[in-house]
């Protein structure tokens, strides 16, 4: 049996992180919802181990998502992180309060006894860098548990209970911003789980292909293909298991990037031998938009006309069931409050919050567990070409959230030339593939310039480049000054429209990587 570890989800936003880690390690693991345990499931699953993830709420409400007592009583492993560690705490008789000295952000701790969690990562008395985000923190641990680690204002940011083999941090091992949070991870699943590194994406592939197979049987999909790497892994990987019971389309809606249909086109018929057809419905984009800046209300309008145009291409045949789209984790954990307990809704995706309550065709989402640099390691193993794998993602409601308030055709075809000239520059300089994602934004507001001795009074373009590992968090791309320099001037002389160029220095969060 196959090494593998419970991943019990109290709604936090970041959860998957702590699988997306164990995966890195080669082992699979599993994330189920609190309220959804069952007992008999879980002991026949053979779970090697157990991490509580965090979550927004406070042991101390009433209704605050809890652990059943059968989890304790499983003689497991079990790691508690934040919320995970002060439920873990409170069922065993210790307390938790709401802290005066709440920490957010960059903390440090230091260790003050040795302990198999900590073995070989931190040593005593020194200083480590961790991320907090708690407002609530334990008191009083129970008996048996002892006290690992400290903060200043935390006296338990790591415990343990050697006996019972359950151990708990205050901070978050799973994000970046905890330098040394993986091998904490590595030292849990192997060390104290005894867990094996007997998980890769190879079988990861082969589990998938084996249920979209049992899932589609000799029904028909239809894929809505952007080009990008998330859907081409999708249609590539569906292609795999169903053949031509896959037919792609991809919809012009005028909201795509500069010369972008026709470079489609091209690749897909150089590289898959894949039945596509392209629907051009720019019109019925642009007259549903129009007079419309809200950009929830712009992501649901893109997200209905693009679901009502696939199921007028599926009426040409009643054997079509699914609707196929590149949804990855990090869409659905943004975009739904329904993942885990209580998470919060930051912003709809066409293709997850934005689409319609009723449709006529099933989701199939082979892809929505997996964060962006699994599905390229996918897209390596299904041996798709690098000018796929390597694309920058491009949001599913295209150019439409990129140009903030209402969107029409010429403020589309300013942002285009704009992008173009931005993208270029960044692939001239070898900068391509060292940026996570890199795009224009076009503002809503016009400022005053002077051109050629005229007063100009035009728009405003923001240049976003990030670095990133998963989406989930992200910096702004360091560039020199003066690539900076030639980047405004080439806009500002070749693009008309736009009379100033800013850069955005904001970091995700607080910030997300779009504007909308």
């Amino acid at each position: 049996m196959k090494s593998s570890i419970l991943i019990i989800d109290f709604g936090s936003q970041v959860t998957k992180l702590i699988a997306r880690r164990i995966r890195e390690y080669g082992v699979f693991c599993k994330i189920i919802n609190s309220s959804s345990l069952k007992k008999g499931k879980i002991i026949k699953e053979g779970f090697n181990g157990i991490i509580f993830s965090g979550g927004p709420s406070s042991v101390e409400k009433k209704n605050s998502p809890k652990a059943p007592s059968f989890i304790y009583e499983l003689d497991l492993p079990i790691l508690g992180i934040c919320y995970g560690l002060q439920l873990m705490c409170k069922f065993f008789g210790g307390s938790v309060i709401s802290s005066e000295d709440r920490e957010f952000g960059k903390n440090f701790i230091s260790l003050i006894k040795k302990s198999d969690l900590t073995s070989g990562v931190y040593s005593l008395n020194k200083i480590y860098q961790v991320w907090m985000s708690h407002s609530d923190k334990v008191d009083v641990i129970p008996n048996g548990f002892e006290r690992i680690a400290q903060t200043e204002h935390c006296k338990s940011a790591i415990v343990e209970n050697k006996k019972k083999k359950m151990f708990g941090v205050q901070f978050h091992p799973e994000v970046i911003h905890t330098p040394h949070g993986g091998e904490i991870l590595k030292n849990f699943i192997f060390k104290i789980c005894k867990c094996k590194d007997d998980w890769n994406m190879k079988s990861f592939k082969d589990e998938i292909l084996s249920k979209i197979k049992k899932i589609v049987g000799k029904k028909l999909v239809v894929c809505g293909l952007s080009g990008g790497v998330d859907s081409t892994v999708t249609a590539v990987l569906i292609h795999r298991a169903i053949g031509d019971q896959l037919k792609c389309v991809f919809v012009d809606t005028g909201l795509m990037r500069e010369n972008e249909v026709d470079q489609i086109k091209k690749l897909f018929k150089r590289n898959f031998n894949i039945h596509l057809d392209i629907i051009n419905n720019k019109k019925e984009f642009f007259r549903k938009l129009k007079g419309v800046s809200d950009p929830e209300k712009k992501r649901k309008i893109i997200g209905k006309t693009f679901v009502s145009t696939f199921e007028k291409y599926a009426k040409k045949n009643k054997e079509f069931c699914f609707l196929a789209q590149g949804t990855l984790y990090p869409d659905v954990i943004e975009s739904s409050a329904k993942v885990g307990q209580s998470t919060v809704t930051i912003k709809s995706h066409h293709n997850v919050g934005g689409l319609p309550k009723k449709m006529k065709l099933k989701l199939l989402e082979p892809l929505k567990n997996l964060f962006k640099d699994e599905v390229r390691k996918l897209g390596n193993e299904l041996n798709i070409p690098t000018e796929f794998i390597d694309r920058h993602p491009f949001p599913g409601p295209g150019l439409g959230i990129r140009v903030l308030g209402e969107v029409n055709e010429k403020n589309i075809r300013i942002l285009k030339k704009a992008d173009k000239v931005f993208i270029d520059n960044i692939k001239k300089k070898g900068l391509y593939n060292k940026i996570w994602q890199a795009f224009c934004v076009l503002l809503p507001v016009k400022t005053v310039g002077v051109m050629g001795d005229n007063r100009t009074y035009e728009n405003i373009c923001v240049l976003r480049a990030v670095t990133s590992i998963d989406g989930m968090t992200a910096e702004s791309f360091k560039f020199d000054d003066d690539f900076l320099d030639e980047c405004s001037n080439e806009i500002i002389n070749k693009v008309s429209g736009i009379n100033r160029v800013c850069y955005d220095l904001t970091s995700k969060p607080p910030g997300t990587i779009e504007f909308e």
